[in-house]
């Protein structure tokens, strides 16, 4: 008996699967003798990954769950030789499960199923690549632009052709619950420890190929053990990982009928709660409450509105009264309330706007980018021109000179801290619109399933995904947070979910 499930194959497939895999280890090895010896054990790393994908293709995207918290910890251990594999080793097996699942479409394996979105998401690619014919892209800088925006959606997609079974959706949500519970554990060490554990899991280095960059590497611009970050290379990553981890199990919560559901779940706010908030991360602060909001408001739970408007008028009598308002500064040490304080305050926004922050950008892109001219209004300025972190890694300031505005924040970095106006300059108003009418179109199908549903799980799981929708909604006006790879893939692989779970009750057309 197999340890890994897996769909039976003919023997014309492994047939032909066997002499692919010989074929592709003789390149490797051709190749590692002519580079380097530590090529070969990639490719045979490599392999076993794509045999994996193809024996049972959600075994890989359980791996990748997993993989996508440590990975920039791992990254940072890796050599020369092999970084450029390793950094996007996760990428490539998306397009390994994106070609399994169209092998699988053509020879009948998996059935072509329909979703709420494909209408909206085919115009918004449409859109796009009306933007790149018009501006005349180069087709690498077109590439690279389009592969940062599509690239985690693909999952979607992915999950909605594979159609899983029920026990798929609780082993990832077990996975990611474990990985909040690793990540709360070493985030509060990092607290406990007092910041000798920083530069140990910090990876600071700027990777690059050729003129590529490859990542930024992070500059700790806080004092060592302020603000935790687990293996996430970033305070703000863990603290919305964190967000959304808890949020999935506000679902769950909610429908417990079980007391040792109640216990388990209990023990990951303990310890996931106190992280988040060492985090300093107003972003994923913001998105936890937000969230938990759109949950409470599905599940008409009074309660939760209550207590959030008596917090609020606290919170706002403290803050008037106070002169926190017109004192707090963001500096390498501060006390929890000054953080959260001082988001509201006068010297945040002045600071962001005169030191070229989001809040600069947020001016500047209505005002200069967008309407820069009838093809930027409607269509953007093209994938990997604005805002993204394509534009940063190419170092592409082709938009920005044409505006007269700095090269992104701080005029050096390229990306402007808010994806959704990065969007809105790269695939103007149209294709902004097209995504949003599928981002709000997931979540009105994840509350009608919720509100409808007769499973415990699908109720759970659709409830869990509005809130996080909402999260990262949000999270998104703060950063690129939809190109992130510590929250983005695990935003679709749950959409992918509630999708499935909707359709086998028949509440989500998909045939």
């Amino acid at each position: 008996m197999s340890f890994l499930p897996h769909n039976p194959h003919s023997e014309q497939e492994d047939s032909w699967a066997l002499a692919g895999i010989v074929l592709f280890g003789i390149a490797i090895l051709v190749a590692a003798i002519f580079t380097t010896p530590w090529l070969l054990v990639g490719g045979v790393f490599f392999l076993l990954a794509v045999l994996l994908t193809w024996k049972e293709p959600m075994w890989m995207v359980t791996f990748l769950v997993a993989w996508w918290p440590l990975e920039p910890f791992i990254l940072k251990w890796i050599g020369d030789d092999l970084y450029l594999y390793a950094r996007f080793f996760s990428e490539v097996m998306i397009y390994v499960l994106v070609g399994v699942v169209i092998l699988g479409i053509i020879r009948g394996k998996y059935k072509r199923r329909a979703t709420p979105i494909d209408l909206p998401l085919a115009l918004f690619i449409v859109m796009i690549a009306v933007s790149i014919l018009l501006n005349t892209l180069p087709i690498g800088e077109a590439a690279l632009g389009l592969r940062q925006i599509i690239r985690f959606m693909l999952l979607f997609y992915v999950i909605v052709m594979l159609y899983p079974r029920r026990f798929w959706v609780k082993r990832i949500a077990i996975v990611i619950f474990a990985m909040a519970l690793l990540q709360s554990l070493i985030g509060i060490s990092q607290a406990v420890v007092g910041g000798d554990l920083d530069s140990f899991l910090l990876p600071s280095e700027r990777r690059t190929y050729g003129e590529l960059q490859l990542t930024e590497g992070t500059v700790q611009f806080w004092d060592p053990g302020q603000r935790v970050f687990g293996t996430m290379g970033r305070y703000d990553r863990l603290g919305t990982f964190l967000a959304l981890a808890l949020l999935l199990s506000v679902g769950f919560i909610y429908e417990g009928n079980r007391k040792h559901k109640w216990l388990n779940l209990g023990l990951l706010a303990i310890l996931a709660v106190p992280t988040l908030i060492l985090t300093y991360s107003r972003s994923a602060w913001f998105g936890l409450v937000f969230g938990g909001l759109a949950i409470a408001a599905l599940r008409k739970d009074k309660r939760v509105f209550v207590a959030a408007g008596v917090a609020v008028a606290m919170l706002a009598g403290f803050f008037a009264v106070s002169s926190l308002s017109g004192t707090l500064a963001d500096t390498p040490r501060q006390t929890v309330s000054e953080r959260f304080f001082e988001a509201f305050s006068y010297n945040r926004f002045r600071g962001e706007y005169l030191g070229l922050g989001r809040v600069y950008w947020i001016v500047q892109t209505p005002t200069k980018i967008v309407p820069h001219g009838v093809v930027s209004a409607l269509f953007g300025w093209g994938p990997g021109q604005y805002g993204g972190g394509a534009v940063s890694a190419l170092g592409n300031t082709r938009v920005y000179d044409a505006a007269g505005v700095p090269f992104g924040v701080y005029g050096t970095e390229g990306y402007i801290d808010n994806n959704w106006f990065a969007l809105w300059g790269e695939t103007g108003t149209l294709g902004v619109l097209f995504y949003l009418w599928a981002y709000i179109g997931l979540i009105v199908a994840a509350w009608k399933v919720a509100k409808t549903s007769k499973t415990t799980l699908t109720r759970a799981v659709s409830a869990g995904y509005v809130g996080i929708a909402m999260a990262v909604g949000l999270n998104a006006f703060l950063a690129t947070f939809l190109e992130v790879r510590t929250l983005a893939p695990y935003l679709w692989i749950l959409a992918g979910f509630v999708v499935v779970l909707g359709s086998r009750e028949k509440l989500i057309e998909t045939s």
